[in-house]
């Protein structure tokens, strides 16, 4: 039985928007010197939009929020075992408006802007792995 083609446009969106910030924050890393407080903020939100997809593919509504803690609790009932990468990936939401606003110490470290990638790699892989394959960018 094929997919409602509505629901597979808005998750495959989301994952889209996810893989882009993936590869933003890669990108910010390449500059010299390297946007170490924008990587970081791409990592929060490529692992924001992963979440909100698997959601939006289970037709649960979410509010507005940039919240990790909130948005993953909503997929750990969903699917259980995503829960010890959620509570780790729960830690990037401090990014969200970390480094964005004068006033904040220095940059993150670029061992941090590239462990925060990696993190929100996982959490993107691992949505995917619970998707079908039509909504993979």
């Amino acid at each position: 039985m094929p997919y409602d083609p509505v629901l597979v446009a808005d998750t495959k969106a989301w994952m889209a928007k996810a893989a882009s910030d993936l590869r933003a924050g890669a990108h910010e890393l390449t500059a010299s010197p390297p946007f170490t407080g924008d990587a970081v903020f791409h990592a929060q939100q490529a692992a924001e939009k992963a979440l909100k997809g698997l959601l939006v593919w289970h037709d649960v509504p979410f509010r507005k929020t940039h919240d990790l803690t909130e948005v993953g609790q909503a997929c750990v009932e969903i699917d259980a075992s995503l829960a010890p990468l959620l509570r780790s990936a729960a830690e990037l939401t401090q990014y969200v408006w970390r480094y964005r606003y004068p006033g904040e110490p220095g940059e993150p470290t670029m061992t941090e802007a590239e462990e925060a990638l990696a993190l929100a790699r996982r959490v993107y892989e691992a949505i995917l792995t619970r998707l079908p394959q039509e909504v993979t960018p």
